[in-house]
């Protein structure tokens, strides 16, 4: 039974899965993609940071240099990139297009694969610290996560090279921008968007959560607004048993729920309550426009817990007055500070099949903002 209507639930029109308007609305825009890291101590990224990207180009043909060749080109901020130019062989059979940004121990390019016949991604690690055993191993470690994962909403990878000057994991490249991108562009979004997307991430953190796997970094800049949306960036996903013995804060301080924000005073807690959290916090910020647990900026190098992380002791802020009231409660849930007291990922799909078969048929004719009754 719960099977059956978990398969309704999931059921709509690939029409429904699409954000309505996003390709006229953002343009160009609409195939930007922005790759962050989530750092261990979970200060960065900040939700309301990020940096633009462009348009897509081809390729161009460009000068021809040793894919084993591992000069420094520049250096941004302290830390050295590669800087590929367009047409620059990275591997055999592998060419930079253009740089999708980074953070601090990877660079991510956007590369034409001679063998795939497509544009997929590269996530390399930085020139400084291709030899840092610790890096390696994080990116031996995504690599096998994204090996072992195989769900139509999870991001795919195609190679993973950690021998030579040039380790990178090949993933694949999306169509679509963030949901981070829309809110910024937007503010909230419309539930004809939001509860497809909702439902399709939850049943995510389901598979991966059977998989024994959680993902630990749920928040929008890891949404893609494809067809069907994707959960991307698995740099610090961990077994059951890996994410039991973690200890000290890891994932992005707004979207963490109390268990990672310290893992230590909550020993063997982290889970996958922990990642229906995330998802929580992430609706929440497309209903409201806003973290639910908004702090000082400064508040984020605080060495106080209770100063940078307030989800520690403060109740969500409210929702807005004409949010669905069984969208309201399931999300207030999600946000429970306890984990046993979250519905698990399913029961989250299962709570949003009334509110998405209430959605109207003929998406495309809706307008943006249109306001529904439930």
């Amino acid at each position: 039974m719960a099977e059956s209507r978990l398969r309704r639930a999931l059921g709509f029109r690939a029409s429904q899965s699409r954000a309505p308007g996003v390709v006229q609305e953002l343009g160009d825009e609409a195939f930007d993609l922005s790759y962050e890291e989530a750092d261990g101590d979970g200060g960065l990224p900040d939700p309301e940071s990020g940096s633009p990207l462009g348009e897509h180009p081809m390729a161009s043909p460009g000068p021809e240099r040793d894919p084993e060749a591992s000069e420094v080109k520049t250096e941004t901020d302290g830390r050295a990139e590669w800087g590929f130019e367009a047409g620059e062989q990275i591997a055999e059979g592998r060419t930079a297009v253009r740089s999708l940004g980074g953070g601090s121990r990877f660079e991510v390019y956007l590369v034409w694969d001679d063998h795939l016949f497509s544009l997929a991604v590269a996530k390399m690690v930085r020139p400084e610290l291709v030899e840092k055993e610790a890096v390696l191993r994080e990116l031996r470690e995504e690599a096998e996560v994204l090996e072992r994962l195989a769900h139509p909403v999870i991001v795919r990878s195609f190679d993973t090279v950690l021998e030579g000057a040039r380790p990178h994991v090949l993933i694949e490249h999306l169509e679509g921008p963030t949901l981070r991108r829309l809110i910024r562009r937007h503010g909230s979004l419309p539930l004809e968007q939001l509860l497809p997307l909702a439902a399709h991430i939850a049943a995510a953190l389901h598979y991966m959560a059977a998989e024994e796997m959680v993902h630990l970094d749920v928040k929008p800049d890891n949404l893609v607004m494809s067809v069907p949306p994707r959960l991307i960036d698995m740099s610090i996903a961990r077994t059951f048993e890996h994410a039991a013995r973690l200890r000290g804060s890891i994932g992005t301080d707004a979207y963490m729920p109390p268990e990672q924000c310290d893992a230590s005073a909550h020993p063997g807690m982290v889970g996958p309550a922990s990642d229906v959290f995330g998802l929580g916090a992430t609706l929440y910020h497309a209903i409201a426009g806003a973290v639910p647990f908004p702090r000082p900026r400064e508040a984020r190098d605080s060495e106080d817990r209770l100063v940078r992380f307030p989800q520690l002791v403060e109740a969500p802020q409210p929702l807005p007055s004409g949010t669905p009231e069984s969208l309201h409660d399931l999300v207030l849930r999600m946000l429970a500070k306890a984990p046993d007291e979250r519905p698990s990922a399913a029961d989250v799909v299962l709570g949003l099949e009334p509110l998405v078969a209430a959605l109207p048929r003929r998406l495309a004719l809706a307008r943006r903002n249109t306001r529904m009754r439930f």
